[in-house]
């Protein structure tokens, strides 16, 4: 249930006080809202008289909320958030049932898109709308219904399903080795780069090929395709996961050095 009619101010008063909030002077408001700056001060002044206190502070040329109402823009500008990607899912999905999915980009790439129509054939009732998180967040604060993701269990409130296991497996690209036989060790002597969600991989896999290796320096990259490209290019050698990574080896160009996965 809302509370009285009195307290649910106008969308245009919202919109124009969040603008001049972020903004920072009616003048680059209005320029945003298309609006002239009269019309911008006018729509703070109703919402002013609509709450019944001040809300806006003149400081020199620029406009500051006060602290109290920038407390409640903050939530001003969520609940505007949430509307429009509302209306945004209702057009996009009419017939209702929509999923909102946060995903990994490589992963997303590499085993979720391939699959978005065979799910969309069978499931023609529900729109799938996937946006990509790099890091754990928290559901309360995001319009998301699920995650596919890999880490620890670590995400608080939520409920696991695992999907797969994964396995890291060295690659490079055709002839970057010179078709020599190399077994694990050699590959310590190579440059190696690092992906920075698997800090530790090229450490884990040298160890379960029984090779004492110690430090291994070597590039940091946060993204599986840029690690991916550097390799294609001959500059390194990479730890891929075949689980997100099995169909793209031969197309990228990349092969295993010829050592076992672990």
């Amino acid at each position: 249930m809302f509370g009285p009619r009195r307290l649910l101010p106008s969308i245009p008063s919202l919109l124009a006080l969040e603008a001049v909030d972020r903004l920072g002077s009616a003048t680059a408001a209005a320029e945003e809202m298309s609006l002239t700056h009269s019309a911008v001060s006018r729509q703070i002044k109703v919402l002013e008289g609509q709450i019944g206190m001040r809300l806006v502070t003149r400081e020199g040329a620029r406009l500051k909320l006060t602290p109290a109402a920038r407390d409640y823009c903050e939530r001003v500008r969520i609940i505007l958030g949430d509307l429009s990607q509302s209306t945004l899912t209702l057009r996009a999905n009419p017939s209702g049932g929509s999923l909102n999915l946060a995903i990994l980009p490589a992963f997303g790439v590499h085993w979720l898109a391939p699959r978005l129509k065979s799910f969309a054939v069978d499931h023609p009732e529900v729109t799938v709308n996937l946006s990509t998180r790099l890091v754990p967040f928290d559901f309360a604060q995001e319009r998301l219904d699920a995650a596919l993701h890999y880490g620890a269990r670590d995400w608080r409130g939520v409920n696991y399903l695992p999907l797969a296991d994964e396995h890291v497996l060295p690659v490079c690209a055709p002839g970057y080795l010179n078709a020599k036989p190399v077994g694990p060790a050699d590959l310590a002597q190579y440059p190696l780069l690092h992906l920075a969600t698997r800090p530790n991989a090229w450490e884990d896999w040298f160890r379960a090929q029984g090779v004492d290796t110690g430090s291994l320096p070597g590039m940091l990259i946060d993204q599986f395709s840029t690690i991916a490209q550097a390799a294609i290019h001959a500059w390194a050698l990479p730890c891929f996961l075949t689980i997100s990574q099995r169909q793209s080896l031969s197309a990228a160009g990349l092969c295993p050095p010829g050592a076992r996965p672990l």
